[in-house]
C-alpha cells in the first residue's frame, strides 16, 4: 500500500513516516498543500493523510483541488482544529476521515485501515497462499500455528509477493513499488530482503518458496 503523507512540522512528518513504514506502507512525504496536490497528480496512491495547517496550501484547499480534478483518493485529516464546525468542513471537503491532534499510534494505523478498506478495489487485510497467510493488522506472517513478524520493506515485499503469486517480479519493478523509483537506495536491497524473507519461511516450515528466475526475476511460488 502507497500513501502520501503531507505534514509540515518536519518532527511529526518523520515520526508519522517512520511508523507507517514500519507497518508495511510505502510512504512519500511532504511539507506542503501545492506538494501534496503535485504528488498526487502525478503519482498513483492508495491513501493520503493531510495536515490541515500547512504553507503555501492548507490540507482541505489541497484536497478540494484533488475533487475537483477527479481524484477519488480517500484521505485523512490531521489537525489540532478539533470544533465540530471543523470537522464539518473538512468532510465536506472530500475528507474521508478526520483525526483531531494530539493522536494515538494505534487509533491513527486503525483509521487509516478502516479508510483503505473503504476503496473502491477492497484489500482485504488478511491476504492468504497456498499455506500462508499474512494480518497486514498485526504485520504477522503465518504457516499453521506458526508465525513471525515482519516490518518495514520486508512486509512490504511480503504484501506484494502474496497479492500477486506466481507472478514474476524484476528487480527494478520490485524497487520501484517498494522503495519509490527516486529512492536512494541500492539495488541489493532487494536482495537483502530476499533472503531475509526466505529465512522466515524456512523458519516456518513453509510449502512457498520465493523464486528466483534467472535473468527475469521473483516470484511467491508453491514447492514442487
Amino acid at each position: 500500500m502507497r500513501l502520501l503523507l503531507a505534514e509540515d512540522d518536519r518532527d511529526l512528518n518523520r515520526a508519522v513516516k517512520t511508523l507507517l513504514e514500519r507497518s508495511g506502507y510505502q510512504v512519500d512525504a511532504v511539507f506542503d498543500g501545492e506538494e501534496a496536490v503535485d504528488y498526487a497528480l502525478a503519482e498513483a496512491y492508495d491513501g493520503m493523510i493531510f495536515d490541515w495547517m500547512m504553507p503555501r496550501l492548507d490540507g482541505i484547499e489541497a484536497l478540494r483541488t484533488l475533487r475537483r480534478g477527479g481524484k477519488t483518493v480517500p484521505c485523512l485529516i490531521l489537525t489540532a482544529r478539533d470544533a465540530v464546525e471543523d470537522r464539518v468542513s473538512g468532510l465536506d471537503a472530500g475528507a474521508d476521515d478526520y483525526l483531531p491532534k494530539p493522536f494515538n499510534a494505534s487509533e491513527l494505523l486503525a483509521r487509516i485501515r478502516a479508510m483503505l478498506r473503504r476503496r473502491e478495489n477492497y484489500v482485504p487485510d488478511v491476504v492468504a497462499f497456498a499455506d500462508l497467510s499474512l494480518d497486514k493488522g498485526k504485520n504477522e506472517l503465518c504457516c499453521g500455528e506458526k508465525a513471525v513478524q515482519l516490518t518495514g520493506k520486508g512486509l512490504q515485499l511480503m504484501q506484494l509477493l502474496m497479492e500477486n503469486p506466481r507472478i514474476v517480479f524484476s528487480v527494478q519493478q520490485i524497487m520501484d513499488r517498494i522503495w519509490g523509483w527516486d529512492a536512494e537506495a541500492e539495488i541489493n536491497v532487494v536482495w537483502v530482503n530476499i533472503s531475509q524473507l526466505r529465512k522466515r519461511l524456512s523458519e516456518l516450515g513453509s510449502e512457498t518458496e520465493i523464486r528466483m528466475h534467472r535473468g527475469t526475476g521473483y516470484s511467491l511460488e508453491k514447492k514442487a
